[in-house]
């Protein structure tokens, strides 16, 4: 399968990180390297766009299609969430710009082997570094059932969690789950039937993004990530996030409101006596969401979220 990949909301994503003015810039999530080219199309000679990826095919991927543009551009395999290690590995104190596009790659939701699918068969893996973690397999099979069912709720928004947790040990008592159309099946029957008609979507969505969340640790490492980028953003430096579900959207919206007004005090304090100051302008007061033409171009745009903030 060929590495094809489409960059959501290209445009308003780079357009807010200003390339153009130059600098040293991160995409933390280059999948693709859609948003990284356009980045440095727009950089000027003597900038660095650093991408960032921890897919060894979007790696190997990145490395050939962005090679063209020689000393400015710079792949490096590492989750966006050592980007503090990343940059002082390249001597690298201050960037102008960095931008995350959060959440599972259309190439590796289409690749079955992945695992990612509720509608394809295939070992329940869901590492989008396959070279380590544990697999969606050592979640389904080893958790308590206490723990599936607040994963579950928690970060699938799944109302039946109960159920569905207590299906799937159930299951893993008679044999293990080893298959996503396996573990399909299990969430499907453990949903009322009266629920499942009232939704278009797959009974087993929800779930399978739970899952996908806990393999590979996805919400936990946004907010102490964002936090890092701001710290290292030069002033005028921008940070730019793609969100595609709401538990995405709110961690970074709560961390971009408290980044921008710090200050613990009481509300009825005369003047603030914390002595923390703003760190970032929110330039997005309200997200930025895909025009009626990409929608109709990437209907898998539809959920995604842009928001921006500026380093004071």
């Amino acid at each position: 399968m060929s590495f094809s990949h489409y960059s959501v909301m290209l445009d308003e994503t780079v357009s807010a990180l200003k390339p153009e003015n130059g600098g040293v810039f991160v995409d933390g999530t280059a999948g693709g390297g859609g948003h990284s080219e356009e980045i440095l199309r727009r950089l000027p000679e003597g900038s660095l766009l650093i991408s960032l990826d921890r897919d060894d095919r979007a790696i190997e991927h990145c490395r050939e299609r962005l090679g063209v543009y020689g000393n400015k551009s710079k792949v490096v395999k590492s989750n966006y969430s050592e980007l503090s290690d990343v940059l002082d590995r390249l001597g690298i104190d201050k960037i102008n710009g960095i931008m995350w596009d959060l959440g599972v790659s259309s190439v590796q939701l289409d690749e079955a082997e992945r695992g990612f699918s509720y509608s394809q068969e295939a070992f329940l893996d869901m590492r989008m570094d396959r070279s380590s973690g544990k697999t969606a397999y050592d979640v389904i099979n080893t958790y308590a059932e206490n723990e599936l069912r607040r994963i579950i709720s928690d970060w699938g928004e799944e109302k039946f969690a109960h159920k569905v947790a207590a299906s799937i040990v159930r299951s893993r008592e008679i044999s293990p789950i080893e298959t996503t159309t396996q573990l399909a099946d299990i969430v499907t029957n453990a949903i009322p039937a009266g629920a499942r008609k009232k939704e278009a979507q797959h009974p087993a969505k929800r779930t399978f993004q739970a899952i996908r969340i806990e393999v590979n640790d996805e919400l936990r490492i946004i907010e102490p990530t964002l936090e890092t980028a701001v710290s290292r953003l030069s002033s005028g430096g921008r940070a730019a996030v793609i969100t595609f579900h709401s538990l995405e959207d709110r961690i970074v919206k709560q961390t971009f409101k408290r980044l921008e007004n710090p200050c613990t005090c009481p509300h009825d304090f005369p003047v603030c006596v914390c002595g923390k100051k703003p760190l970032v302008k929110v330039i997005t007061k309200k997200p930025l969401l895909p025009t009626d033409t990409e929608l109709e171009v990437n209907p898998r745009s539809r959920s995604a979220k842009l928001r921006v903030a500026e380093k004071l």
